[in-house]
């Protein structure tokens, strides 16, 4: 039983749960800019902080929740590719090979896209599998995986800030340090985790802004379709603006697969 709770992520999403309402709680509760407001009446930055910490936890689990865009046994059968090289034909009399993904322990068919930007990744357009939130990165959630990095930066930085300033002085350290050991706590976590954020949204909108997975950049020497390019050519790149307009502004499915000529940009 705890080995299924490990699996499903439980413990993962209760320690985000707990960690998170736990330092909102310590900057309520100190002596900060946040009780000085309540103490003088003034509601509207209390209020802000909270349902910037709700947002946060709700992208949270929304993003931890969301299918990343598994591809199921079920989603292909019947399917036949009109591409030989970016997909494998199944038809309905035959079994797909399964393959077991090994950090969701889903299986998952080999074929769809395989060669092209999927490899023997679990979902479509697979970018990483995070531990944080316990969930495969893919074409789906992708996007609020960023938002949501964005707003949890957004809430990490106002929490420094609220932590600095309720740091009170002491006559001796030790009493400094039983004045103000929680909020030290809550600093430490705030600081780490905010650090952590701000490197992995620049890591992520950087990777977004040349068209490229987190697979992609870090394996680029295992994977087949990108052996044959330079070493600083990336085949799927349209240029800083279109790669960030598909993926922040197109709603309808992108063919993320499309490759494009560097000197043309048009598609292949």
């Amino acid at each position: 039983m705890v080995r299924n709770l490990f699996r499903t992520g439980f413990f993962v999403r209760a320690t985000h749960t707990v960690l998170t309402w736990a330092v909102t709680l310590i900057l309520f509760l100190h002596n900060t800019d946040l009780r000085n407001c309540e103490e003088r009446g003034e509601l509207l930055l209390p209020v802000l902080f909270f349902l910037l910490v709700v947002l946060s936890v709700l992208l949270y689990f929304a993003v931890s929740l969301m299918d990343p865009g598994f591809v199921l046994t079920d989603t292909v059968k019947g399917v036949e590719a009109a591409d030989e090289e970016t997909a494998v034909m199944i038809r309905p009399s035959s079994t797909p090979r399964l393959r077991r993904c090994g950090y969701c322990l889903l299986q998952v068919p080999v074929c769809v896209f395989w060669n092209k930007r999927l490899n023997v990744a679990p979902c479509l357009l697979w970018d990483h599998h995070c531990p944080w939130i316990e969930n495969c990165v893919g074409e789906r959630n992708h996007r609020w995986f960023v938002v949501y990095l964005l707003v949890q930066l957004l809430a990490l930085l106002w929490a420094l800030h609220i932590a600095l300033s309720g740091i009170s002085p002491g006559i001796t350290w030790e009493l400094w340090f039983r004045a103000n050991g929680f909020l030290l706590a809550s600093l430490g976590v705030v600081g780490v985790l905010s650090v952590v954020v701000s490197v992995l949204l620049g890591c992520h909108l950087y990777l977004i802004s040349v068209n490229c997975t987190t697979w992609e950049f870090m394996s680029r020497h295992r994977i087949s379709y990108l052996k044959n390019c330079g070493n600083e050519e990336n085949p799927f790149d349209r240029g800083v603006f279109c790669n960030l307009w598909d993926f922040f502004c197109i709603c309808r499915t992108v063919a993320w697969e499309h490759t494009y000529h560097k000197r043309t940009s048009s598609p292949v």
